[in-house]
């Protein structure tokens, strides 16, 4: 729904009762950019520990009569503890971006104050997922590979010396293209959208859960997380995984 947000929601089936939260509307890049917000929190003392969750249900909102996007999408939800860190792990450097111009490349144009719901818009089928996937997919493969490489020299690390890339899974083509634009082998990045489908926020958490059970994430790992999504948005993290408690 519109309002309340869904970290009120999430907040209360939690009972996280000394908890408060906030949502972040970056589409596909929602994770990446809620994952710096969080560790700002961390980082200047505000608070010890941050829920990052990236969650979407894409099925409420894909028009089944257009084949060229209802194929594409799933629903799908997941989430990482941020807290500090007494080691070099964690967070290292992100580089966000965001071009407007492209907003309406990739849009869901009825149901807000621009566009009210209205009898005219529901005939339209307005209050569906819009894409030129073309361009979105030229924007997409550019960006996440420039943005990557644009973060690895600002760090002076060399491609090959990443451990794992993790790419929003937006189609298989769009992955294989920015790990290949890279110069990276195959064993260096995720790919679970055949499991998935394009779960928009939730692609990269699912995918840092996926690289866990393949025992290809482990800790001291380099990881670049990258993604597009609409507005035309963009975001990427370098961090170096830490050792995951479960207890």
């Amino acid at each position: 729904m519109a309002f309340p947000a869904t970290a009120c929601i999430l907040q209360d089936k939690l009972q996280a009762v000394r908890a408060w939260g906030f949502d972040i509307s970056a589409a596909c890049s929602g994770f990446p950019y809620a994952l710096t917000v969080g560790a700002q929190f961390i980082q200047s003392g505000a608070h010890e520990r941050v829920l990052v969750v990236g969650a979407d249900v894409m099925s409420s909102i894909v028009d089944y009569q257009d084949r060229t996007t209802c194929v594409l999408f799933g629903d799908g939800a997941g989430a990482v503890l941020l807290e500090a860190s007494e080691d070099e792990t964690g967070i290292l450097d992100f580089a966000h971006e965001v071009d407007g111009s492209g907003g309406g490349l990739l849009s869901l144009p009825a149901g807000g104050s621009a566009l009210p719901a209205s009898h005219e818009t529901v005939d339209r089928r307005q209050h569906f997922v819009r894409q030129e996937g073309g361009r979105v997919f030229k924007f997409a493969v550019r960006k996440m590979a420039e943005a990557s490489t644009n973060l690895l020299v600002r760090n002076a690390i060399a491609p090959e010396d990443l451990d794992l890339l993790v790419v929003h899974q937006a189609n298989e083509r769009i992955v294989d293209a920015t790990r290949e634009r890279l110069g990276l082998p195959k064993r260096k990045v995720v790919k679970n959208i055949q499991d998935y489908g394009n779960t928009t926020a939730a692609t990269i958490p699912l995918a840092l859960g996926t690289a866990l059970d393949d025992g290809r994430l482990k800790p001291g790992n380099l990881v670049v997380l990258t993604a597009v999504g609409a507005g035309l948005t963009v975001g990427t993290v370098l961090l170096r995984w830490s050792e995951v408690d479960w207890s």
